[in-house]
């Protein structure tokens, strides 16, 4: 009855509260844990240079 689907509603509520904050925690984790280390190994991620459009994109050659 209607008392079942309230406790299956309500039920399933709290799991995916629980599974979304669960995914959240790991997230986080790996992104502290990824930040500290590009923090401490900055050779190994420097900025790449800027290119103009110009440079990413082919020359056009129309087809005839």
């Amino acid at each position: 009855g209607v008392h079942r689907q309230i406790l299956f509603t309500t039920v399933g509520w709290f799991v995916g509260y629980y599974l979304i904050k669960r995914t959240e925690y790991i997230h986080a984790k790996l992104d502290r844990e990824l930040f500290e280390y590009v923090r401490q190994h900055p050779e190994d991620f420097k900025a790449a240079e800027k290119k103009r459009i110009g440079e990413l994109l082919e020359d056009f050659i129309p087809v005839r």
